[in-house]
């Protein structure tokens, strides 16, 4: 029996997910980030799991023969900041990492703490890039 996965595309509604966001700030940011997201990957939301946002879908295989679907692009309004997933292997993510502005990044997400701390044009070539480089 093959691993499966536990994060899924699900039927739940994103805009009532959204909603539910206590702070403001935080709820806005989301909405305009559902906005860019849905703009650069000219596909719907989804949501994935219980707090995921994903944008279109693709096939993966690993070597070691691990294979599943995962969301081209995506964003999470996570506690503490927002997860921004985007293709890690991109290969100009390192060079828009240094203008995106005010961020952390991990293995597979950036980090952001609110949208007014980066360069939203820099996120949307992130995004249309992770979108191509994806689908090839």
């Amino acid at each position: 029996m093959g691993y499966e996965l536990k994060t899924k595309e699900n039927e739940e509604d994103v805009t009532s997910f959204l909603n539910k966001l206590e702070k403001e700030s935080k709820r806005k940011d989301a909405f305009r980030l559902l906005e860019i997201f849905q703009e650069e990957t000219g596909e719907e939301p989804k949501m994935w799991g219980e707090s995921m946002i994903g944008f279109g879908t693709y096939h993966y295989k690993y070597k070691t023969g691990h294979e599943g679907d995962w969301f081209i692009a995506g964003f999470s309004p996570r506690k503490a900041n927002f997860s921004l997933y985007l293709a890690q292997t991109e290969p100009k993510r390192e060079a828009r990492l240094e203008k995106l502005g005010k961020h952390k990044s991990g293995k597979s997400c950036v980090y952001i703490n609110k949208l007014a701390d980066i360069d939203e044009q820099v996120l949307r070539e992130m995004i249309s890039e992770t979108v191509l480089f994806l689908k090839k």
